[in-house]
């Protein structure tokens, strides 16, 4: 009923195809020989399709991430801009500028923390929504969901960063002026 055959050898295998398959054919002259191939090759065929998986979800991710921190920085600056005048006062009366650029990352991990809370409880409902007519689906661990997390509240916080220094080096007079 045919089968597979595996060779041991120290050196190039194909070079060992045409004696085996003259070796076979003189045992049984039926007995086909196709698609030989190494563990490395049969290996490479059973995995392509999950790293082909991994590099799509990957690049998803990544465009998600990076939609993410434009997202956090346009929002966060969009927000400073109309705060302007406030920072101006705050620096004006002696706030020092590391209290702007602290209180400012804080909103970007509020705005991140916020996001994190709604998307862990959308999903959860959604997994136990799909979970019902589908029963392959599962809630992934607690570590991939903390290890998203972490990155998520570090991508806000970087995001945050550039708008929070340019809100920390606010021209105090220019500020206080437009108001």
């Amino acid at each position: 009923g045919g089968g597979r055959l595996f060779v041991h050898s120290k050196v190039d295998p194909y070079t060992l195809v045409p004696p085996i398959t003259r070796i076979v054919r003189d045992l049984s002259s039926e007995q086909p020989v196709e698609r030989p191939a190494t563990l490395d090759d049969v290996r490479a065929e059973v995995l392509a399709p999950n790293r082909l998986n991994a590099m799509v979800f990957g690049g998803f991710a990544g465009v998600a991430l990076l939609i993410a921190i434009v997202g956090v920085a346009g929002g966060l600056a969009f927000s400073l801009s109309a705060r302007a005048p406030e920072f101006g006062v705050r620096l004006a009366i002696g706030s020092a500028p590391r209290h702007l650029l602290a209180g400012v990352l804080r909103d970007g991990a509020v705005i991140a923390v916020a996001g994190i809370v709604t998307g862990v409880v959308g999903g959860v409902a959604l997994t136990r929504i799909v979970g019902s007519y589908i029963t392959d689906v599962q809630i992934p661990g607690v570590l991939p969901i903390v290890g998203a997390a972490a990155v998520l509240i570090g991508a806000a916080v970087l995001a945050s960063l550039m708008p929070a220094v340019r809100a920390s080096r606010i021209d105090v007079v220019q500020a206080l002026r437009s108001e």
